[in-house]
């Protein structure tokens, strides 16, 4: 990178810091409140099909939308895309308060609120992560990433013992108020700074070179997106990878309620305990990201990762009953490796994608990945009624670890930073704008 580029980025830094400390807060007062709804549901119906048809809810946005809302953000100002997510996500939490607060509130109302937190989800992902390597040096993309997974993490041990205390200090509307609160704490924090704009997005704009050029359609962009990925073959056998974990383990963090409650005959706490468990290992798995940075050639720090996480999994799904001790275990090793599989991937997109086409990378990334987890779910909530969540564990673990491992021997994955092939699409989309 050119010195003088490399201090153009280090000057965006304060400004970036501070849009993490606005996100960090709204993730905490979301979470808080994740917390209190899936526990009032767990209470309420005590239903496997019900809390997986929640976490439907909250899927399908990003499957169906995202690469629209990922053309979308590479054409629009990502900081105003950001501000309106975090504006939308407000208006639900305020919408829900006030169904607590007047008794009116129904689970079919959670199924509601979710596909609204997951819409505005859609955009403001795309947008901050596209921002991230316009204000970052690459050389730190990755222990940006390893402190991105540390702050999820510290929001998993404090959002689930929180989202307990306040369940016993305050009414539900009151949680729900507190997730108003942070969320406009997160616009006031992007209102004061400046985020950089990609040079497309500066051209269409009239603020940059080739103002006067043709604009393509909207449809055109995704495809341009789709195609970007389709060239790239490292990444589209990492995209198979993907669909298939998500497809076994996706019910798993659905369906932990009922597996404390159900099997391992606890309460809230007990919750809240679990998931805190995988948040201090989200910290720390975080934190040695960051310091270390991982092996030079990134794939394999997460590839070995994926291959010790499904160990954590299989831990968790063989846990008896009366040693509930041990899925805490399982549960801390898992979050340990989380950062260390998702870290390096995302800097290797944020280092070799060209950013004004980073919106719809990462949505169509995101999309396909998670694209067969509603079916995962219609069947998990049926049969987790029947034979409880446990076997999604160890399925899910195990398919960790045969594929983490088995990876390390197949080149396209070995060699996803240099070989990306999505330079064709590059060539063609390039052709396109001209």
């Amino acid at each position: 990178m050119k010195r003088e580029t490399w201090n153009m980025k280090l000057g965006t830094l304060p400004s970036f810091f501070v849009i993490w400390t606005g996100q960090a807060f709204s993730l905490i007062g979301s979470s808080v409140a994740q917390f209190a709804l899936v526990w009032w549901l767990t209470q309420l119906t005590g239903s496997a099909t019900v809390l997986a048809t929640a976490t439907m809810a909250a899927l399908v946005p990003g499957i169906i939308l995202g690469p629209l809302a990922g053309a979308y953000v590479d054409r629009w100002n990502r900081r105003t895309v950001m501000i309106v997510a975090d504006g939308l996500v407000a208006l639900a939490a305020l919408w829900l308060a006030y169904m607590f607060w007047s008794g009116a509130m129904q689970p079919w109302h959670v199924y509601v609120i979710v596909f609204i937190r997951a819409l505005g989800g859609t955009f403001h992902w795309p947008a901050m992560q596209a921002s991230t390597s316009l204000m970052v040096p690459k050389e730190h993309l990755t222990r940006v990433a390893g402190l991105n997974q540390t702050m999820n993490g510290v929001i998993n041990i404090t959002a689930p013992p929180l989202g307990a205390l306040l369940l016993a200090l305050l009414p539900l509307h009151g949680i729900m108020l507190l997730d108003v609160g942070t969320a406009l704490l997160a616009i006031s924090t992007l209102f004061l700074v400046h985020v950089p704009q990609p040079q497309r997005l500066l051209a269409a704009s009239g603020a940059g070179p080739g103002a006067n050029g043709p604009k393509t359609s909207i449809w055109v962009d995704v495809r341009e997106g789709l195609r970007y990925v389709w060239h790239w073959p490292g990444v589209l056998a990492v995209l198979v990878m993907a669909v298939l974990i998500n497809f076994l383990l996706a019910p798993t963090g659905a369906l932990l309620p009922l597996l404390v409650t159900k099997y391992f005959h606890g309460q809230a706490p007990q919750l809240a305990g679990l998931e805190s468990a995988w948040g201090i290992g989200v910290i720390l798995g975080g934190l040695s990201l960051s310091v270390w940075g991982g092996f030079k050639r990134r794939v394999y720090t997460s590839l070995l990762a994926l291959a010790l996480m499904g160990l954590g999994f299989i831990t968790i799904g063989f846990t008896p009953a009366t040693a509930f001790w041990l899925a805490v275990v399982g549960n801390l090793v898992a979050g340990f490796m989380n950062p260390l599989v998702n870290g390096p991937l995302f800097a290797i997109l944020q280092t070799t994608v060209a950013p004004e086409m980073q919106g719809r990378v990462f949505t169509v990334i995101g999309s396909l990945s998670s694209a067969m987890t509603p079916l995962s779910l219609a069947i998990a909530g049926p049969v987790a009624d029947v034979v409880g969540v446990r076997p999604w564990f160890v399925m899910g673990g195990v398919l960790c670890v045969l594929m983490g491992l088995g990876a390390c021997f197949v080149p396209v994955i070995v060699n996803l930073e240099k070989n990306n092939g999505s330079q064709e699409a590059v060539a063609q989309a390039e052709k396109s704008w001209a």
